[in-house]
């Protein structure tokens, strides 16, 4: 970034799109400047309602944050859109272009939409789909809705994101019931029966009351079900209104400081793995295709190797 750190986060602060573009971009690249920067931010973020949206591909994932975002407006509620997408095997960027999709918002100042590649990331999320949340909500942002990539049954890294996280089914897609014993079902906060004028909507609706039956979450919190058609709207008040029951549960209960607590620990880990892991490779440079191929040899094992690489003195800061 051209302008300092200091700058950008003024200009971000007063709602510069612009400022707040080049500052998404300066995280999702990592640039010299993006950890001065996210630091510069942290003090401002908080603020805003943070709702993942999940669901296997074809569940009308994308439609269905389209719709919730006019719901918000309509409500005088600024809005920020992550739209995260396969990644390309050649370019490393977004397949999809999910702003395509939500094209219609482009004139609208108030909601900010970014599609982000997954990049290998293999929960539904990119790695830094959490920093570009903290800069949108630095920005001022009331709700932060997060649409994951929709890898299916193992997609749960959104848990560790958002403060509601929305599982959306669709009726006669054959996958309802695995998806819902896959666990699923414990990750949801609200689920959402889209395309419910298909047959099979009623079915899909009695199998989560069928589960929810069987088993009682930790918090005591039944999600409620949502029947809705995207396409034109349908139940997308009764959507906001039900993200928004569970918003209240947790203000007035113990339940979202713990949860808070719970998603940092795990974010501290990941930002501590990841770290680790950039300076074990910086450190590594070019030795690491020297030791792919001893191993391949079988002339050492990849065991001592590792433990070697950990233990070794690079990791420990330089004296003097």
């Amino acid at each position: 970034m051209a302008n300092s750190v200091q700058s950008v986060v003024e200009q971000l602060r007063t709602g510069n799109p612009r400022a707040l573009a080049r500052a998404i971009t300066a995280v999702e690249n990592r640039t010299p400047d993006s950890a001065e920067l996210l630091k510069a931010l942290f003090p401002y973020t908080g603020q805003a309602r943070v709702i993942g949206l999940t669901g296997s591909p074809g569940a009308g994932k994308s439609t269905l944050v389209d719709q919730l975002a006019r719901e918000y407006r309509k409500q005088g509620k600024t809005v920020g859109i992550i739209a995260v997408d396969p990644t390309s095997p050649y370019t490393g960027g977004a397949i999809l272009g999910d702003r395509i999709r939500m094209g219609s918002h482009y004139a609208d100042p108030g909601i900010y939409i970014r599609s982000m590649a997954t990049r290998g990331s293999l929960g539904g999320l990119s790695r830094t789909t959490a920093d570009v949340t903290s800069v949108l909500d630095a920005s001022g942002r009331d709700v932060i809705l997060i649409e994951t990539v929709g890898v299916g049954q193992d997609e749960i890294d959104i848990v560790r994101l958002a403060e509601v996280t929305v599982v959306i089914l669709v009726p006669g897609m054959g996958d309802d019931v695995q998806t819902i014993k896959a666990g699923i079902m414990e990750i949801a906060d609200v689920f959402a029966i889209n395309k419910s004028d298909r047959d099979g909507a009623e079915r899909v609706e009695r199998e989560i009351r069928a589960m929810q039956s069987l088993s009682i979450r930790h918090d005591a919190w039944v999600p409620p079900v949502v029947k809705t058609v995207a396409s034109d709207g349908k139940g997308v008040e009764e959507l906001a209104a039900a993200i928004e029951q569970y918003q209240q549960f947790l203000a007035k209960s113990e339940v979202g400081h713990q949860k808070r607590l719970q998603n940092w620990r795990e974010r501290l880990v990941e930002m501590l793995r990841d770290t680790l892991l950039e300076r074990v490779m910086k450190e590594q440079d070019g030795r690491l295709e020297t030791y792919a191929q001893e191993i391949a040899e079988h002339k050492r094992d990849p065991y001592t190797l590792v433990e070697e690489i950990v233990s070794s003195r690079t990791l420990t800061p330089k004296e003097g």
